[in-house]
């Protein structure tokens, strides 16, 4: 970790109009992540995490508090600023893998680098890259349908990687998944961590997944109760290797 500041969130609120009712999703949440780190965010529903998570994406706004995404204030931004920083320094990477099925792999991890105006030059280059980084890169011709969901979601990383994000969210990335595939993914990550220096915010449900993460962050009722460095962090790929191929469908 470099000791720089990724993420600075200072009495973050959020509070929903649901027609007479509000609703208080986030009540004064504070919270510092370091470039590098590695984290994960748990809660049961309703803790708030999940509005937690759209706020360090920029997918959303906080109705009070100040946010600081490496180190310029984005709490006040418009939709389309939010749109550019979204595209420009994160990468999000979701329980469903949220891939376009008629596309092929290689148009759906080239999709981030059209928003984001990269010419076309440099586009196949990026790709070919992102997907040799999560072992696809045979699969660049194929269809979603046609791949395990494990493959599946390591091609929604792919397209959280292609356009060098300092950020990566992964909201419950290994739901879908079977044990032995998720820690395949988790391994992934783990590389994209510690060889690139990305920093990953993981929100799960799942002890286990979140023991591969080197901090802990428990949300109740819209503020963090818990916030601690995990002991004995696991390695995805020991473990993996590990592993009987029967443990779990190939992915």
């Amino acid at each position: 970790m470099s000791g720089k500041a990724a993420i600075v969130m200072e009495n973050i609120k959020k509070t929903y109009d649901m027609g007479e009712t509000q609703v208080f999703a986030l009540r004064g949440v504070s919270l510092s992540v370091q470039e590098g780190e590695m984290a994960a965010i748990m809660g049961s529903s309703g803790s708030g995490k999940s509005t937690l998570l759209n706020l360090i994406g920029c997918l959303d706004r906080p109705t009070e508090g100040t946010y600081y995404l490496d180190g310029d204030n984005v709490s006040d931004l418009d939709k389309d600023q939010l749109a550019k920083i979204r595209n420009k320094r994160l990468g999000f990477v979701f329980q469903g893998f949220n891939l376009l099925g008629k596309v092929s792999v290689c148009d759906n991890v080239l999709l981030p680098l059209v928003y984001a105006g990269t010419p076309k030059h440099e586009m196949e280059e990026r790709v070919k890259e992102a997907l040799a980084w999560v072992g696809l890169s045979q699969y660049i011709n194929h269809y979603p349908g046609q791949m395990s969901g494990g493959q599946q979601q390591r091609v929604a990383i792919a397209r959280a990687l292609v356009n060098g994000p300092s950020l990566i969210l992964a909201d419950e990335p290994t739901g879908a998944l079977d044990s032995r595939t998720s820690v395949e993914i988790i391994s992934v990550l783990q590389r994209l961590n510690s060889e690139k220096g990305i920093t990953v915010i993981i929100v799960t449900h799942e002890k286990e997944i979140a023991q591969y993460c080197r901090r802990l962050i428990i949300l109740r009722d819209g503020r963090i109760i818990e916030d601690t460095p995990v002991t004995n962090t696991g390695s995805a790929a020991a473990d993996l290797a590990a592993l009987p191929e029967e443990a779990g469908a190939v992915s």
